[in-house]
């Protein structure tokens, strides 16, 4: 019975204690988790290293570069840009055939004009 006692108090011991098997498991865990991540920044490294190296060297690089983050043209270039909004409404009552001012009483300039008050 004493041997069964100590026995399950040595288990619990490596499995619970303070440098047991569940903190070797966490630690392995924690470790393989800054190993991806050192990975994975060595994987940005390098691609930023390899642009780096184009921006000095590769001058069409560096104008396209400047094309799309910097939004600039050559001389004597045009640029057109398009919104994505819808140029045409296909209900034709909402586009007026004539744009008529009216004063301040809702006449038009005709109606005004008509009454003898040019304005």
């Amino acid at each position: 019975m004493f041997i069964l006692c100590s026995s399950g108090a040595v288990v619990a011991w490596l499995g619970f204690g303070e440098r047991g098997l569940i903190h070797l498991y966490r630690t392995g865990m924690e470790r393989q988790k800054h190993v991806d991540k050192m990975r994975q920044l060595a994987e940005e490294n390098e691609v930023l290293f390899e642009e780096v190296h184009r921006l000095r060297t590769d001058m069409k690089y560096v104008e396209s570069v400047a094309r799309k983050q910097l939004n600039l043209i050559r001389q004597n270039e045009v640029v057109y840009r398009f919104s994505n909004e819808k140029l045409y409404n296909n209900d034709i009552e909402t586009i007026p055939a004539k744009v008529q001012h009216r004063d301040e009483h809702g006449k038009s300039e005709r109606e005004v004009a008509n009454d003898g008050g040019i304005k």
